[in-house]
C-alpha cells in the first residue's frame, strides 16, 4: 500500500503546527517584552527621546502655531503602535484618538475615545471661506486635506472623560497633531502621557483593534490622489495585491485622460458655434 500521499500529509500537518506554534511564542515575548517596557515606564517614569527617529532638530519643531515637541522635556513617553496596543490589552487603558472626523470616520481603534484637537472647519464667514479656496488650490484638490481649526472645546471635553492623574495614550494619524495634543494636556495638569510614535499611519493592522471600512494607513489620504491610487500607501498596497488592484487605478486613469479629452474637443466645438454665431 502506497504511505506516500499520507506522510506528505502528516509532514504538512507538522510544519503547520510549528509555524503556528512559532507565531504563538513570538506573540507571547513581544507581549512580555511590551509588559515590562509599559511597568518601567509607569514605575519609572523613562522617557523616550523621539528627536532622533524624528531626525529633526527638537528647536526647529512648531505645530499649529506654536506648540514644540515636549518629549525632550520629559512630558510625554514614546510607544510604538504595537506596544500601544499591547499597552491596551494588557492594562486596559484607554486610547485618545485626537484626529479630525474625517480621518476619524474611516478607521478608529476599537474602545477608544474620539475628542479632535483640529476639525473641519464648518464656518462659511468671509475669512473661513477665504481660507478654504486657499488650501483647495494649494493642494487640498490632490491629497484632500480640508481646511481645519481648533477646536476651544478639547480641553473641556478632555477633562469631562478624564481625571488628571489618567494614563493616557494619545494617537493622531501621523503623530503629529497628537504632540501638540500632549503639549495642551500636560500644561493642563495630565502628567502620564503616552504618545503613539509615527501616530495610526505607522500601524499594521495586527498592531490594533481596528474598526471601520479601511485600514489605518488609509485614513489619511483622500482627494484626487486617492482617486487614481497615487498615494504612497497605495502603492504600497498594489506591490502586495498585486496587477488586480493596480487595473482599477489604471482604469480610472484613463477614464480621466478620456473625459478630459472629451471636455477639450467640447470646448472647441462650443468656441467654434460662438465664432459662427458672431460672423453671421
Amino acid at each position: 500500500m502506497d504511505k506516500g500521499p499520507k506522510c506528505n500529509l502528516d509532514r504538512s500537518g507538522i510544519r503547520m503546527q510549528a509555524v503556528d506554534e512559532d507565531y504563538e511564542l513570538k506573540q507571547v515575548k513581544d507581549m512580555a517584552a511590551a509588559r515590562k517596557r509599559w511597568e518601567s515606564m509607569h514605575g519609572h517614569r523613562i522617557v523616550y527621546d523621539a528627536a532622533s527617529h524624528l531626525n529633526v532638530k527638537v528647536s526647529d519643531v512648531v505645530i499649529d502655531g506654536g506648540w514644540h515637541l515636549p518629549v525632550r522635556e520629559e512630558k510625554v513617553k514614546v510607544l510604538t503602535p504595537r506596544e500601544a496596543g499591547y499597552a491596551i490589552q494588557l492594562s486596559d487603558k484607554t486610547l485618545l484618538d485626537v484626529r479630525p472626523s474625517t480621518e476619524h470616520e474611516k478607521a478608529w481603534v476599537k474602545g477608544s475615545t474620539w475628542i479632535p484637537i483640529f476639525d473641519v472647519d464648518s464656518r462659511f464667514d468671509a475669512g473661513a471661506l477665504s481660507m478654504k479656496v486657499t488650501n483647495f488650490m494649494m493642494g487640498g484638490w490632490w491629497s484632500g486635506v480640508p481646511t481645519l481649526s481648533y477646536d476651544n472645546q478639547f480641553l473641556p471635553k478632555v477633562k469631562k472623560e478624564f481625571p488628571q492623574d489618567t494614563d493616557l495614550i494619545v494617537a493622531c494619524q501621523k503623530g503629529l497633531r497628537s504632540l501638540a495634543a500632549c503639549e495642551l494636556l500636560y500644561n493642563a495638569g495630565y502628567k502620564n502621557l503616552f504618545w503613539v510614535q509615527g501616530g495610526l499611519e505607522a500601524a499594521e493592522e495586527e498592531d490594533l483593534v481596528r474598526e471601520g471600512p479601511q485600514p489605518f494607513k488609509f485614513a489619511g489620504i483622500g482627494g484626487f490622489s486617492e482617486f487614481l491610487g497615487w498615494t504612497d500607501q497605495q502603492r504600497a498596497a498594489a506591490a502586495k495585491e498585486g496587477w488586480s488592484y493596480r487595473l482599477v487605478f489604471s482604469a480610472r486613469l484613463v477614464g480621466v485622460v478620456l473625459a478630459a479629452d472629451a471636455l477639450f474637443v467640447g470646448a472647441q466645438q462650443v468656441l467654434r458655434y460662438i465664432q459662427d454665431i458672431r460672423t453671421h
